[in-house]
């Protein structure tokens, strides 16, 4: 056997000992979400229920797999979604926009090697180059790059979470079966973002 060294800064981690692949693969499965790069509106739609705030669900790995804070509050920005909404307010139409924008940010964060924020390298040593992406992540107080406004910050489910006021609108209504976008929305402003 191959000495090993675990390094978990973060301490996220662990080592959970299997007596065969196929047991790790069953108990993989049995406690992690869909995989955010080929999330389907079908995989979310029974998963985001209930009176959680959709950014704390999307951190949730038993309703999606592979999204973490960083990348939820883009995908909310992209898809337009206050992040404070609770979940029983998206409608299938806004949870379509949903699952294709964690797709997206997804794809086009492993394209970019991941986020180095830090200390981050991948297995080669290099550092990430998707934090140059970022439209809304660690930018609180600063200009949406859609409309100017000023970004928010707020804490949900004990993560910093930023997003924009004007382009992710809260949800108003009764029944709570409205899309949380319209003209106003980022998603439909995608040709208009600035970059830095």
């Amino acid at each position: 056997m191959l000495p090993m060294v675990f390094r978990d800064p973060r301490r996220f981690g662990g080592f959970v000992p299997y007596a065969s692949a196929r047991d790790m693969m069953d108990a993989w499965h049995a406690e992690l979400g869909p995989d955010g790069l080929g999330l389907r509106t079908t995989d979310l739609l029974g998963r985001l229920t209930g009176a959680r705030a959709v950014k704390s669900a999307l951190l949730d790995q038993a309703v999606v797999a592979g999204v973490g804070n960083i990348y939820a509050d883009e995908a909310l920005h992209r898809a337009g979604i206050d992040p404070r909404t609770p979940c029983r307010r998206l409608c299938a139409a806004t949870i379509d926009r949903l699952a294709r924008s964690i797709r997206s940010v997804l794809r086009s964060a492993v394209r970019s090697g991941g986020s180095t924020l830090r200390d981050y390298v991948d297995g080669g040593g290099r550092p990430g180059q998707a934090q140059a992406l970022h439209a809304v992540y660690g930018r609180s107080g600063q200009p949406c790059l859609t409309c100017d406004r000023p970004l928010r910050l707020v804490r949900l489910g004990g993560r910093a979470t930023v997003w924009c006021p004007a382009c992710q609108p809260p949800v108003h209504t009764r029944s709570g079966v409205v899309p949380t976008t319209g003209s106003r929305g980022a998603a439909g402003k995608r040709g208009r973002v600035r970059r830095r």
